[in-house]
């Protein structure tokens, strides 16, 4: 079994397509207007923005974590939680090992949560 979609609530369309473009750096793949539904590519797996859907928390792979907070927090975006490391990978279970796992927690334009997540080398 594989994921295919996320959804997300989007109370306003295109303020979230505008933060999520920023945010990931890609253009949406489609929109539909009405019903209301934008989708970004994530590797494979879709980000659905859609105004019917409830809040959901998702975690997003980023390079450097510290460099992606300080961009957004720069074009004022809410920061929930400063990059921090969780824990440590000793073996590949849950991340690559030899790697410590870096997070930090964002709002994003329509209040809903996202983590943002850096495997660092220790």
């Amino acid at each position: 079994m594989d994921l295919v979609q996320i959804a997300q609530r989007a109370d306003d369309l295109e303020r979230a397509t505008a933060f999520y473009a920023d945010l990931l750096g890609v253009a949406p793949l489609a929109s539909f207007d009405p019903p209301g539904l934008v989708f970004f590519d994530l590797g494979g797996v879709r980000l659905l923005l859609d105004r019917a859907a409830p809040s959901a928390l998702h975690y997003l792979g980023v390079a450097d974590v510290e460099a992606t907070v300080a961009r957004l927090r720069a074009r004022g975006v809410q920061i929930e939680t400063e990059p921090h490391v969780i824990f440590e990978h000793e073996d590949d279970t849950l991340g690559p090992a030899g790697t410590a796992e870096w997070m930090a927690f964002v709002r994003d334009s329509e209040g809903n949560l996202v983590g943002l997540v850096e495997h660092r080398p220790r």
